[in-house]
């Protein structure tokens, strides 16, 4: 994945889940909204929404199936429900490319899914294990993003990780590599029915604690 000074950096490679949906409208610009889906290596597969502005697709086949490669971020913003609010995660496509020939796409999904996100911690992390014994640790990463605007990324921590992000504060300065996945759980109401809904969060594979700009105290990386 290319690097550069953006804190927030998406590559995805996948096919296209759904059709085109329109979202929203701004500043005389549309988006349209679809998912995509993403392998990974367990033979499991990733579901994401993606955000997309009209004029990145002007002329293109967006067809459910299509592969296609995008370049992008990770962005959040609050859905109002019952006056309550719900964070909501989609990728913001910045670049959209279509994907036709076998071989290339054989080898763009060896790797299909990497976010760099470079933010701060914005809640306590809750360390916990799992009944099995494995290790997890869930942070809440605030990343700038221009505008004055700031998107509030969940992520998820293993093993050594989750270990070391649990001493982590509010305010800490981080630097992390990983993927975006998206999970399936279950909601009780009060009535008694239970309704499965979808979580999105970034699992970390790298971690850096950034002490200041100049000075790099740690680096963590997932266990095998």
């Amino acid at each position: 994945m290319k690097r550069n000074i953006d804190t927030n950096i998406v590559e995805i490679i996948g096919k296209v889940n759904s059709e085109l949906e329109f979202s929203h409208e701004m500043y005389g610009e549309g988006f349209y909204n679809f998912f995509i889906e993403i392998p990974r290596l367990s033979n499991s597969v990733d579901i994401l929404p993606v955000t997309i502005s009209e004029r990145l697709i002007v002329d293109m086949d967006l067809s459910t199936g299509t592969y296609i490669q995008i370049f992008g971020q990770l962005r959040s913003y609050n859905r109002y429900i019952e006056n309550s609010s719900k964070l909501v995660l989609t990728v913001f496509a910045r670049d959209i490319t279509l994907l036709q020939d076998k071989e290339e796409i054989r080898e763009l999904l060896k790797s299909p899914n990497e976010i760099f996100l470079d933010g701060y911690i914005c809640k306590p992390p809750i360390y916990r294990t799992t009944p099995l014994g494995r290790e997890i640790s869930d942070l809440l990463v605030a990343v700038n993003r221009a505008y004055n605007k700031s998107d509030y990324i969940p992520c998820i921590a293993w093993g050594r990780n989750a270990r070391f992000c649990e001493k982590l504060l509010v305010g800490d300065h981080v630097r992390l590599w990983g993927r975006i996945q998206s999970r399936e759980y279950q909601k009780k109401h009060n009535n008694g029915e239970i309704e499965t809904k979808v979580a999105y969060e970034v699992s970390i594979s790298k971690l850096e604690y950034i002490e200041n700009d100049n000075n790099r105290l740690s680096l963590c990386e997932e266990e095998a």
